[in-house]
């Protein structure tokens, strides 16, 4: 069975709602349960506004999405960890998707879903194609990821000293470990932070962070350099 894990932070209740919603309508049969982990609190009543779904639970823990995600997969029950972000919405029947990729794949292990971003902006559509390439590079945590539990904990789960990149690095780990499949069906994920800050300074600075990473940088390092660079593009943004 599958458990879901999303992590959320300042996330609205009515945008937790609809996730939840629509994680309902699309499942097969293969979920076991779906993990909020607040790392903000539990903001906006979200947690009474849960209490109407049983099989979701909401949990709290440090921020960080590294953080929040290794303690959503130490409390799953589920011998297949599926973690999704709350902006991002899978395919109808993706848990069949999944199951079956890793019950009938013995060396997959690992796999995500190919990206669309909720946008006709040309170039976050040439983003969303390039994730059919099945290389490191190419991943991202927007396109969601599964992965046998056994498996995760094996590798450590993500490494919480990454307060961004952290979804890269764990996937980097995940290709040097098992054959890593991409479905070529299509998870939809919001472009909201690409409008807000605009579609090319997001671009560059994530650019960024990735040729920093390529250069030798650590996670503190990259942290660093993240938010000095998000924090005046969301000045340059309101101006």
């Amino acid at each position: 069975m599958i458990s879901i894990i999303v992590p959320i932070y300042n996330e609205s209740s009515d945008c937790i709602i609809h996730l939840i919603e629509h994680l309902n309508k699309n499942t097969f049969g293969h979920v076991a349960e779906v993990i909020l982990v607040d790392g903000g609190g539990g903001s906006d009543n979200i947690k009474a506004k849960l209490a109407q779904y049983s099989d979701v639970q909401y949990v709290t823990s440090k921020k960080g999405r590294a953080i929040q995600m290794n303690h959503g997969a130490k409390i799953a029950k589920g011998n297949i960890l599926y973690f999704l972000h709350a902006d991002s919405f899978p395919p109808r029947h993706f848990d069949h998707f999944i199951h079956k990729t890793l019950t009938h794949t013995a060396r997959v292990k690992a796999g995500c879903f190919i990206l669309r971003f909720d946008s006709g902006h040309w170039w976050l559509k040439l983003m969303g194609w390039a994730t059919v390439i099945n290389h490191s590079c190419c991943r991202g945590g927007d396109q969601s990821l599964f992965v046998d539990s056994e498996l995760f904990f094996a590798l450590n789960g993500y490494d919480e000293t990454y307060e961004v990149y952290e979804d890269n690095e764990f996937i980097q780990r995940l290709y040097k470990n098992t054959s890593f499949k991409v479905i070529r069906k299509t998870i939809t994920t919001s472009a909201r932070h690409y409008h807000t800050i605009g579609v090319w300074r997001l671009q560059w600075l994530h650019l960024g962070v990735y040729m920093k990473k390529w250069s030798g940088a650590g996670a503190h390092e990259l942290s660093t350099f993240y938010k000095k660079h998000i924090e005046d593009l969301k000045v340059r943004s309101r101006t």
